[in-house]
């Protein structure tokens, strides 16, 4: 399968879609929401605009995933995805979670895309247990891949650290 998993910066990457780990208002925000944003330049911030306007006035729910242009980024679309904040999710912020990375994948797939890169969703500012939130992602993919063999997806981290945690939670170190 293609599964791949590397440290470095999301808006670098190369790839049809990338995903956003988004907050609800798909307005920016900080970590790689921001960087996103920045890197992307205003044409994802006027999509984004729309998708309010047109779709979700209230915001984009948990576990839910929309797709924008990718502006000045060397991907395609950017497909962004609103994670559970722990300790705010209840019971269901597994469940949560898992559809954040399964609704990315079939936004992607429903844009033909071939290759995907994924942040840690929900592991910064929300506070969701990395190596918990490890074991989730790669358990979506790997099921979703299943369906979808053509499909290349890597989980890229920031720092050596982060991708440690995840390479150890799904024994692949």
């Amino acid at each position: 399968m293609g599964i791949h998993v590397k440290t470095g910066d999301i808006t670098k990457e190369r790839a049809c879609a990338i995903v956003n780990a988004a907050n609800s208002s798909l307005m920016g925000g900080g970590g790689v929401d921001g960087a996103i944003h920045r890197a992307g330049g205003p044409a994802i911030l006027e999509a984004c605009r729309e998708i309010r306007r047109t779709k979700y006035p209230d915001g984009l729910p948990t576990g839910e995933a929309v797709a924008t242009t990718a502006g000045d980024l060397p991907a395609k679309y950017v497909v962004h995805t609103v994670g559970p904040i722990w300790g705010r999710c209840g019971d269901r912020c597994d469940e949560l979670l898992a559809n954040a990375y399964g609704n990315s994948l079939k936004v992607a797939a429903e844009l033909g895309c071939d290759s995907v890169v994924f942040p840690a969703i929900s592991t910064g500012v929300y506070g969701f247990p990395p190596e918990r939130a490890a074991q989730i992602a790669y358990r979506t993919v790997r099921e979703f891949l299943k369906e979808h063999p053509g499909m290349e997806v890597t989980f890229i981290f920031h720092s050596p650290q982060s991708r440690e945690i995840f390479e150890r939670a799904n024994g692949l170190l």
